[in-house]
């Protein structure tokens, strides 16, 4: 049987390792082990320092696992947004966050840019008088687009009072990120972590930490508050995903060093942008190349071309991701992460070349 490999965006392909991982957690009786016990804080010990070490994460920052990333939409707005927060956003993902946040503090507001255009950081309208988060998609899965470190630092310079927040989905654990130009950093394990969806992981600053003590959220569930104190021993303030937790410790443990991991990325996605300018009847989806996603490569043409590809990958074993919201017919997306292995970029260029590219 042929070799298959999967493109999909999220949930994405996962290490191959994932297999073995899953039976240990069985075998070693993790899927039943109490979380308020020693073996479970050590394990939760264990991984928080592990992914700190591979993501190049402050000592002082705090981590708190969670259901998924969009659960941190609701938890930084409950927590560190007392009274209005402030969106940027081109896509999406952006769009749903600032939706969330408005329904939980309705004087919460936005800016939309486009897909090929950078922001002028400094012109944007907030306060940091009168704004506590400011709210950026550092990777928008859905139009395949950036914000890279420089804009990222440029927004950070000027905040005033308010607090930075991240989304970084498509490009935490795959993406050398620099953790202290914000104050809250989140994802989901099912697309850079190589794993299966079901676990989010949030980063919070000192500065962030002491915003939610003094909002001092208890009304809810996932609480900041409640969260920060069962960390201080390992702990999670709610029955916890323990076998999502085992299987990030596994892979954080046997990871290179995320600086590795980003600049194998970053050679891939450039050659694959080189290959499909030039060789290929699909398109770069973004044209500006400061924009471009390193994680997530977004593709361009007619929705029969679309189709027709799509369907001719499925049949050479490849599965490629597909467009989202209005770019849904006329788009490809191609997930770049870590757990894709070299072996799959080489036979989807090979599947262009045999099919699409003129000899």
């Amino acid at each position: 049987m042929a070799q298959t490999f999967t493109f999909n965006v999220g949930p994405s392909a996962v290490y191959p390792a994932v297999r073995q991982y899953l039976q240990d957690a069985y075998d070693e009786g993790w899927l039943s082990v109490p979380h308020r016990g020693e073996r479970f804080t050590g394990l939760v010990r264990q991984t928080v320092a592990d992914l700190k070490a591979k993501l190049n994460v402050p000592q002082d920052y705090t981590v708190l696992f969670t259901g998924s990333a969009t659960e941190c939409w609701e938890i930084l707005a409950q927590g560190l947004t007392p009274r209005r927060s402030f969106h940027l956003y081109n896509g999406e993902f952006g769009k749903k966050w600032f939706d969330y946040a408005r329904a939980l503090r309705p004087a919460s507001t936005g800016v939309q840019f486009g897909l090929d255009e950078i922001p002028d950081m400094g012109a944007l309208p907030f306060s940091g008088e009168d704004t506590d988060l400011v709210c950026i998609t550092q990777n928008e899965t859905s139009t395949a687009t950036q914000l890279r470190e420089t804009h990222i630092l440029n927004l950070f310079n000027r905040l005033g009072g308010a607090l930075l927040a991240v989304d970084a989905t498509s490009s935490l654990a795959g993406l050398n990120l620099k953790y202290i130009k914000a104050d809250a950093w989140f994802g989901s394990v099912q697309k850079c972590f190589g794993l299966p969806a079901g676990l989010g992981v949030l980063i919070l600053s000192p500065r962030a930490v002491a915003q939610a003590k003094e909002v001092n959220d208890r009304a809810h569930y996932n609480g900041l508050p409640a969260a920060l104190s069962n960390m201080l021993n390992h702990q999670t303030n709610y029955t916890p995903n323990v076998l999502g937790i085992y299987l990030l410790s596994r892979v954080m443990a046997e990871r290179e060093p995320i600086k590795v991991v980003a600049q194998h990325l970053a050679d891939r996605a450039q050659k694959l942008y080189d290959f499909f300018e030039q060789a290929t009847p699909l398109q770069p989806l973004i044209a500006n190349p400061d924009a471009r996603s390193t994680t997530v490569i977004g593709l361009r043409g007619e929705a029969p071309l679309i189709e027709e590809i799509k369907r001719k990958a499925l049949d050479a074993g490849l599965t490629l991701g597909g467009g989202y919201g209005p770019l849904k017919s006329t788009t490809i997306r191609l997930a770049n992460f870590p757990a894709v292995p070299d072996a799959a970029m080489e036979a989807l260029v090979q599947f262009f070349v045999k099919e699409y590219v003129a000899v």
